[in-house]
């Protein structure tokens, strides 16, 4: 057991123990002037000393038990998409949060995130890194990937349907998708965005009409509007990403300071603490910390794909590749979301923005790498 822990990659603890602390003090800064969020940055500490003590756990439970049994998280994934819908509370317009005791909310929709990367990575292993089939391997897998789509789309849960995407199209890519298909793939998607866009210009007023008369989610059609057409959207409707740059924009090289960035601009952003942290960054440590930030975060995306690379199992890499895009794909949006190149969206800030939910989630996926690492010996198929 002991050799388990030695196999740590300790580089990235000490990473995660630094974003911990620029967490915390982040959120700190974000809430310290609204009683309503008391306590938030020892929140985060607790959750980060709860994840910690899961990676432990996690390095010493063999990854493979979750690669034999995917399907069954899976199941379990999609039934609680499914509950989600039925029977949770409609929070902010959506129902994607089960509330906990302790006034805590558990959000299937992450989960499931980490459910995919599994099924996906059991469906790839079986080639062992062969090219894969279109009908048994590519369509599997995106049969497979649909479903949770669908379902987040439903609650509406716009971000974690773009992660999901996002996490098959990279375990795709490094599953040696056949150029074929790639470029098969490609027209598809681009040919889709010129469709969308040219029908969502064409039927503009209908589409309006639909989305805020039928299915109740007017902040659809603000969303995509004020991303295609920013002219066009009013003050309100572009209030968030008008004020979230300007508030990092006057943060200039090296910031305002900690503690001192409560500017005029931040008062329009919404959960400053949560989603718009990065606001708060930007405003207050500047262009400086904010490449800092990014630093830390290549070091650590780099480390893992180091882990990857020197994985016998092919299907432990499948892993590790599915969580590194799912988080690499949650910083460029979130961040991007900020300074006006994605739309806006509800994705968080990975180990920096507050969340029990997803930082647990994230931490669970760190110790799953680190799992993969310690459990690498010369293994057959079967095991």
């Amino acid at each position: 057991m002991l050799n388990r822990f030695k196999k740590i990659d300790w580089i990235m603890m000490l990473i995660l123990g630094l974003l911990m602390v620029a967490s915390a003090l982040v959120v700190r800064s974000a809430t310290h002037n609204d009683s309503g969020y008391h306590n938030y940055d020892i929140k985060t500490i607790e959750f980060y000393a709860a994840g910690f003590v899961v990676i432990l756990l996690c390095v010493m439970f063999d990854y493979r038990l979750l690669l034999k049994t995917w399907y069954v998280w899976y199941i379990i994934g999609i039934g609680s998409l499914v509950a989600v819908l039925l029977f949770a509370p409609k929070i902010n317009g959506a129902r994607s949060w089960f509330p906990i005791a302790g006034g805590l909310n558990i959000q299937p929709a992450e989960v499931m995130k980490l459910f995919l990367i599994i099924a996906v990575a059991a469906v790839l292993g079986r080639r062992q890194g062969d090219p894969l089939r279109m009908r048994t391997d590519v369509l599997a897998i995106a049969v497979v990937s649909f479903v949770p789509f669908i379902l987040c789309m439903i609650q509406p849960d716009l971000g974690n349907a773009m992660i999901y995407v996002f996490i098959v199209l990279g375990m795709l890519w490094i599953g040696n998708i056949r150029y074929t298909y790639v470029t098969i793939g490609l027209a598809v998607v681009v040919g889709g965005l010129v469709l969308f866009v040219t029908l969502f210009n064409a039927y503009n007023a209908e589409i309006k009409q639909f989305m805020e008369d039928d299915l109740h989610k007017p902040h659809w059609y603000q969303r995509i509007n004020t991303y295609i057409h920013p002219e066009e959207a009013t003050m309100d409707e572009r209030r968030q990403a008008e004020y979230a740059k300007i508030a990092i924009g006057s943060g200039g090289l090296a910031g305002d300071g900690y503690m001192q960035g409560e500017s005029k601009n931040r008062k329009f952003i919404p959960y400053p603490y949560s989603d718009s942290i990065f606001v708060v960054i930007g405003e207050e440590f500047g262009f400086q910390g904010a490449a800092v930030l990014l630093l830390i975060y290549f070091i650590f995306i780099y480390r893992m794909i180091l882990i990857a690379y020197q994985c016998y199992d092919l299907r432990g890499s499948f892993i590790i590749i599915g969580i590194a895009a799912m988080l690499v794909f949650q910083i460029f949006q979130n961040i991007g979301m900020m300074i006006g190149l994605m739309p806006i969206t509800g994705i968080t800030l990975p180990f920096i923005s507050y969340g029990g939910t997803s930082l647990l989630l994230n931490m669970l996926c760190i110790g799953i790498v680190f799992s993969i690492r310690a459990h690498q010996e010369k293994y057959t198929m079967d095991t």
